[in-house]
């Protein structure tokens, strides 16, 4: 079988850009006799498995990256290019791993569409922040979903999001995950635990008695910020938490997406407790964000939904607790590798943190259960899962 891959948003920073890189080059590596034909706007080839797989090198005016973004513009033309590209190497089936670039198919193809999650369907308002954003959203999604054969997710409760909020049968929804790359791996010891720690420290110009958390992902107002800094808020009330500090990385300019990140700044700045307390890292390279996982007490990720939550399996694979929202995927996400809590509940989520800072002991034991759910995810699995819906696909 010859399989077509819109690998257009290899170079996105964002979760789906991620995916796109680690899923395709794991499929690459599976031992199968299918062709692969990847189709990308980038100049310049990618360095992967050029045996196994063709690139084709679409022309257009502008990179998917920088045009499909909520507030950007892709013109008609550009949509088109790959549509023709595609038409004229005539795969049996095509691939998209993820909808954010989605461009009409050949007449009569096959299509697998990858569906992170339905969260701008179920919290719009707290996704687009104009109504033209929104509109060209649900323009797209409409054309995308009325042309595919199969969907394909990430989570087991993303699957039931679609299916609630986009009205897509269940089975045609199949299944696949996520995992996490080679540079999330546990220290070696406590007392590398403790090298990484005093580093990090030195580096960001902490206190030395310093204990840190960390949020990794973006700043839209869905992953509940302002919750999760109410919540700091709360538990350095006391002097016994003073010297607690909290990571928050990621492009806080939001790169096209809706971003709160000056109203979390006003946040910071309302709040003496805050103000030295929080670090805006910006987005930062993975071997400096795994020793910041390691470095970290825990990784907390509040938000009101999630179609995987990577981030927590990246930490979880460095032996980090995570503590999390309640909600979506992020229970079987998460599993027994860390705690949850209603993100509704600031004081919950501050009782959670309380409770990783309180017992060495407690500790101890969820970063060994951490580390053991991390092993539950790989990309190789979810790759197998990829291929698999396609060849369901194939066979529809």
């Amino acid at each position: 079988m010859k399989i077509g891959i819109d690998i257009s948003t290899w170079h996105n920073g964002r979760g789906f850009g991620r995916f796109t890189r680690e899923v395709i080059t794991a499929l690459l590596k599976l031992p199968t006799s299918h062709e692969f034909i990847l189709f990308g706007d980038s100049p310049g080839r990618l360095d992967i498995a050029p045996d196994r797989a063709d690139q084709i090198t679409v022309q257009t005016k502008a990179l998917v990256t920088e045009s499909a973004v909520s507030d950007g513009n892709r013109s008609v033309g550009d949509v088109l290019a790959f549509t023709r590209a595609v038409a004229r190497q005539k795969p049996d089936v095509l691939f998209y791993p993820a909808v954010y670039s989605w461009f009409p198919a050949p007449p009569g193809m096959p299509v697998v569409l990858t569906l992170h999650d339905a969260i701008a369907e179920h919290f719009p308002e707290l996704v687009f922040p104009q109504w033209r954003n929104r509109f060209f959203w649900n323009l797209k999604m409409r054309l995308a979903r009325w042309q595919a054969t199969r969907f394909l997710t990430v989570s087991n409760a993303a699957r039931e999001e679609i299916h609630t909020h986009l009205g897509i049968d269940l089975d045609r929804i199949d299944l696949t995950t996520e995992g996490p790359k080679d540079a999330f791996q546990p220290p070696e010891d406590e007392q590398d635990r403790e090298s990484q720690r005093s580093e990090i420290i030195r580096r960001y110009e902490l206190p030395e008695d310093g204990q840190l958390f960390t949020y990794v992902g973006g700043f839209a107002p869905h992953k509940n910020l302002l919750g999760l800094l109410d919540s700091l808020d709360t538990l350095k009330a006391g002097d016994r938490y003073r010297n607690v500090r909290l990571f928050m990385v990621g492009d806080y300019s939001g790169h096209g997406f809706h971003s709160n990140y000056e109203e979390l700044r006003a946040r910071i700045d309302a709040s003496e407790r805050l103000r030295d307390a929080v670090v805006f890292t910006g987005f930062i390279e993975d071997e400096e964000l795994a020793s910041i996982y390691r470095a970290s007490v825990a990784m907390v990720l509040p938000s009101f939904s999630e179609g995987f939550g990577l981030p927590a399996v990246e930490a979880m694979a460095c032996g980090t607790p995570v503590l999390a929202s309640n909600r979506a995927s992020l229970p079987e996400v998460v599993g027994s590798g860390g705690i949850l809590f209603d993100p509704g509940d600031r004081d919950e989520m501050a009782r959670a943190m309380e409770q990783v800072l309180a017992s060495e002991q407690e500790l101890t034991t969820l970063r060994q259960r951490a580390l053991a759910q991390a092993g539950h995810f790989t990309w190789e699995a979810a790759a197998r899962g990829v291929l698999t819906s396609i060849e369901r696909c194939r066979g529809a």
